[in-house]
């Protein structure tokens, strides 16, 4: 068994930033990171909007950077998976993938959301080649090319409206015939010149030989007047959800109905004493790598303060 007075699980932009401020605090925990060492953001290939990075980063060695800083103040990290939690009574109680049991008196849960794919071997074939889940992040990279979104909820069409301010043309790929987007994203997708919406569409496949460029399309799939065919493409952005890992903590803290971890108000506090949520787990809006570092910021200061006032 292993005992910490502050352990964070997971290892993206909100665990490791938690990490450092927590380890500069004078209280360095255990960290575990998870399945995905890096986060999600290790998906992607360079990161140009971090602040400190004027020429851009690449995403890879942007989160080394961070772990290799937690770890200079005294984080130690494990490469383990967690598999069970027990916040019901103190200490809080966790269990690793190799069945070591760690107890913790406070813990951040930054665990993160998984973008929803399509399940198409292509999708993982060219990621970081033309394939994202993130307008935000790799819209940049398609300035003045044509580009297609998947998807038909607000996500969606924010992302091609987005897109469109970018790329000389975006596609919006809806499998039904109508768009489930609220008025006014529908409003801003139909009266946008650069947008073309193809309704009763799936994505099938991608090509390319050095990256993505084209998308195999069918269209009317099992009907009548069913149709395949080849749209040639410079990107690929999946738009059809996020997914939040809190499955992990649900018998504990509340979620929406999307599975966000919810926090009181505008702090980082589950609801639970010492228990805090930090990054795109808690996150159904801005999911971004920033707002992840400053969240895991905060809710390392909260434990910091809940520690030292229950000593």
């Amino acid at each position: 068994m292993i005992q910490t007075k502050l352990l964070v699980i997971g290892s993206g932009p909100a665990g490791y930033s938690a990490g450092i401020y927590a380890g500069r605090a004078g209280i360095p925990p255990l960290l575990i990171e998870g399945i995905q060492p890096g986060g999600q953001l290790t998906t992607t290939t360079e990161v140009e909007n971090f602040p400190g990075f004027p020429d851009g980063i690449d995403a890879n060695e942007l989160m080394d950077n961070m772990r290799k800083q937690a770890e200079r103040f005294g984080t130690r990290i494990l490469s383990n998976i967690v598999t069970k939690t027990d916040f019901s009574t103190q200490p809080y109680r966790v269990w690793l993938d190799d069945g070591q049991e760690i107890q913790s008196k406070a813990i951040i849960i930054a665990t993160g959301a998984s973008a929803k794919y399509l399940g198409l071997p292509d999708e993982q074939k060219y990621m970081g080649q033309g394939v994202s889940a993130c307008a935000t992040c790799d819209g940049f990279f398609y300035r003045k090319k044509v580009v297609a979104v998947v998807g038909g909820g607000d996500t969606a069409c924010e992302e091609a409206t987005y897109l469109a301010g970018l790329a000389n043309k975006v596609y919006l790929v809806v499998r039904k015939p109508f768009l489930r987007a609220s008025r006014i994203m529908q409003e801003r997708v139909l009266n946008n010149d650069k947008i073309e919406i193809l309704f009763e569409t799936n994505a099938i496949g991608l090509y390319g030989e050095n990256g993505v460029e084209g998308v195999h399309l069918i269209h009317k799939k099992g009907e009548d007047g069913e149709r395949e065919y080849d749209l040639p493409i410079d990107g690929f952005f999946l738009a059809i959800g996020h997914h939040p890992n809190s499955e992990l903590f649900l018998p504990w803290v509340k979620t929406d109905e999307q599975g966000y971890i919810i926090t009181e108000g505008d702090s980082p506090r589950t609801g639970i004493p010492g228990v805090y949520a930090a990054g795109d787990v808690a996150d159904s809006h801005y999911r971004q790598a920033i707002v992840a570092a400053a969240a895991g910021a905060k809710a390392a200061m909260e434990a910091e303060k809940y520690i030292k006032d229950h000593e």
